[in-house]
């Protein structure tokens, strides 16, 4: 798998990852008082930030992106739906 997939397929994962963390595991712990989906999604969607992290650093040295596009990827994934706009630039320059 090449960098460039990688990071596309763990974008995508961790922006999925973090929509359920945001929109069904806190609204259990908050309305309905069972933390457990929040402890396990949360890690969950902390490794799963972690690979996408390493996946971004892989393909910006394979592809030779500057500091800024890095960043600016790195900033969306922290965004629910920025998955949405990280593959909207990866399709738009490879």
């Amino acid at each position: 798998m090449n960098g460039l997939l990688a990071l596309r397929v763990l974008s995508w994962l961790e922006g999925t990852s973090l929509l359920l963390l945001l929109f069904v595991a806190v609204p259990l712990k908050h309305i309905g008082g069972e933390p457990s989906a929040v402890r396990l999604l949360g890690s969950l969607h902390g490794l799963l930030f972690l690979m996408f992290a390493l996946a971004l650093l892989a393909a910006s040295l394979e592809r030779k992106w500057t500091l800024w596009r890095s960043l600016q990827l790195l900033l969306l994934s922290a965004v629910p739906f920025g998955a949405l706009a990280i593959e909207r630039a990866l399709s738009r320059k490879s």
